[in-house]
């Protein structure tokens, strides 16, 4: 991908910020009509409180913990998630809303829900291990939103909205984890871990054009974090307390990033009015752990990514 069309995730959040806080002044009006998200545990705001089978549930403290209630919402996060602060840094709503939550009103609707669901991944594999929900099944919850908001504005007005509204995926992390790194489920059909990137590549390039089809233009696609460093994948290694990122799983994430920075300028070629971004997350946390005194954090594992008894947590 271009230099242009390379956007990091904290120029991203900064260009929209600006663009937004531009907007406003003008208009009163936020940028994007609506905030659609898709994905796993890093965006899902709580659907998976309202999926009895899935086993990862954010239901108890610390999840929420900072939250205006210090009550568990759903989130795994203490406070807001990714969803959250976008959605309120570009003058949408203050929380986007799970879209199995019971009883959401008209508005929430409106201006965008959730779809994401902890575990869930590209590899329909995913979610066979986590029941999370598949990202197919996210689709059909979209449809089931288009329908709602149909009969909330009318046809027109809400083809409107969708096409207008910004779209956040953040999936990946899972499907290497339970597919290829702790559960080699996948190691057969791909000896090597570039045929599955391809594979995993593919399958967001099937979901991507789905959600075009169903009227989506401004997409935002996060690549995958340092996969090496996340504590899961380190305690998996490490016997003792002491834990290091692993430089192979590391090298793994940026390859696959490489090839999706690539892959999006395609899709986009391909798909008329669509303006489909990458979000680099990878490059943040590095400079977080690398550089930790620039951003005020003294343990920048559990800062970043939990602590070790938090890293997996099975609803019971």
């Amino acid at each position: 991908m271009s230099t242009s069309k390379t956007i990091t995730f904290t120029l991203f959040i900064a260009a929209l910020l600006s663009s937004c806080d531009a907007a406003t002044n003008a208009t009163s009006q936020p940028l994007f009509p609506a905030i659609l998200i898709f994905g796993d545990s890093t965006v899902d705001t709580g659907n998976n409180n309202y999926h009895s089978q899935t086993i990862f549930k954010a239901k108890h403290l610390p999840y929420g913990i900072d939250l205006p209630n210090h009550k568990a919402s759903g989130r795994f996060t203490n406070g807001k998630i990714f969803s959250d602060i976008i959605a309120t840094k570009l003058n949408i709503k203050q929380f986007v809303p799970p879209f199995l939550q019971p009883n959401l009103s008209d508005q929430e609707i409106v201006t965008g829900v959730c779809f994401a669901s902890a575990g869930a991944g590209y590899d329909d594999h995913t979610s066979l291990s986590t029941q999370a929900i598949r990202v197919l099944d996210q689709q059909k919850m979209f449809k089931n939103y288009i329908a709602r908001l149909k009969s909330i504005v009318g046809d027109k007005k809400a083809m409107e909205i969708i096409k207008n509204a910004l779209v956040v995926i953040s999936a990946g992390p899972n499907d290497f984890i339970l597919n290829y790194y702790d559960i080699p489920s996948r190691r057969l059909e791909f000896p090597h871990i570039s045929g599955y990137q391809d594979f995993v590549l593919q399958r967001l390039d099937n979901f991507v054009r789905e959600l075009y089809s169903l009227g989506c233009r401004k997409i935002m696609v996060g690549g995958l974090p340092p996969m090496g460093c996340l504590p899961i994948q380190m305690t998996a290694k490490f016997r003792n307390a002491l834990r290091f990122c692993l430089e192979q799983e590391n090298r793994d994430s940026v390859l696959y990033n490489q090839k999706l920075q690539n892959l999006l300028p395609q899709i986009e070629a391909s798909l008329t009015g669509s303006k489909i971004l990458y979000s680099n997350v990878y490059d943040p946390m590095m400079d977080m752990m690398q550089n930790p005194s620039k951003y005020g954090i003294d343990d920048t594992i559990s800062f970043l990514f939990g602590k070790v008894s938090y890293e997996i947590n099975i609803d019971q």
